[in-house]
């Protein structure tokens, strides 16, 4: 009987122990300082990149996986016979999924399916889990890419920015607008909508008002909510994720919760201390 390898791109921020868990495939990003070229998670952690900002003074370029860096990953496990299912990134943040699409066009019909999350961090990794999980109980490409169909709309992805900081640098607000909001403390919220990020409001004051309204919005839609899974991820703020995990394991009480880390090329476009839940609606 053929294996389902499950892929995902470095952007899913799943932790490396789920990754073990369930023989997940990552390919990287690629993140660019000056001449230096990372793999965003091989070769670079965010610290490091933080670290790296602060010296320089400007942010990182990222850039998609080629077409031959798809293949170069998939081409073991096509070699052994494996059907392979890739969940990218979303097609309206990068080129990681048109540049997956050329490389499954390289091989026989039907060997690689690729999968648009039209989702970032968790986002993206609630999908792959739920799909690794499948993979594990024996349902086949079409099966899981029903499934995925299905719940692709039903991802609730919702951020905390601490600071303007980053969005300013990567050019995605004004100067003006970040000393604006830095005097006034104004931390924008980012949700994803339709696979792109949309800032929903913004909260004014203390990073703990931020959080309980963060928590307030995943509790108001408790009746809604799937209680099986839930992802906190955070941007170098581990402290701030373990109340935030405390106070939804509290009011939720889901079957799990997982805390993980936002990778390079997410912190570089949020910045350190983001911090966001992850949850799908039933």
């Amino acid at each position: 009987m053929n294996q389902i390898k499950i892929f995902a791109d470095s952007t899913c921020d799943l932790s490396a122990e789920l990754i073990r868990q369930y023989d997940i495939g990552i390919v990287p990003l690629y993140v660019t300082f000056d001449q230096d070229t990372f793999r965003d998670g091989v070769d670079l952690t965010p610290a490091q990149l933080y670290a790296k900002v602060d010296e320089s003074g400007r942010l990182p370029l990222t850039a998609a996986p080629a077409p031959s860096d798809f293949m170069q990953a998939f081409e073991p496990f096509l070699d052994q016979g494996d059907h392979i299912l890739y969940i990218s990134l979303s097609s309206e943040l990068s080129s990681t999924y048109q540049n997956a699409v050329i490389a499954a066009n390289e091989y026989e019909d039907g060997r690689v399916t690729v999968f648009d999350s039209l989702n970032l961090s968790t986002g993206i990794g609630i999908q792959v889990l739920k799909a690794a999980r499948a993979a594990q109980a024996g349902h086949t490409v079409p099966q899981i890419i029903e499934l995925l169909t299905t719940i692709r709309p039903k991802v609730e992805t919702e951020f905390i920015i601490d600071s303007l900081d980053y969005l300013h640098k990567g050019g995605r607000c004004s100067g003006m607008q970040s000393v604006v909001a830095s005097l006034l403390k104004i931390r924008p919220v980012i949700k994803v909508i339709n696979g792109k990020m949309t800032p929903a409001y913004k909260v004014r004051g203390s990073r703990e008002k931020a959080f309980e309204q963060m928590v307030g919005n995943a509790l108001g839609k408790l009746e809604v909510m799937d209680k099986d899974t839930l992802f906190i991820t955070d941007s170098v703020a581990r402290e701030d994720a373990n109340n935030l995990r405390q106070m939804l394991q509290d009011k939720v009480q889901p079957q799990e919760i997982f805390l993980t880390e936002a990778g390079c090329v997410i912190s570089s476009h949020c910045g350190p201390k983001t911090i966001g839940i992850i949850y799908l609606t039933k």
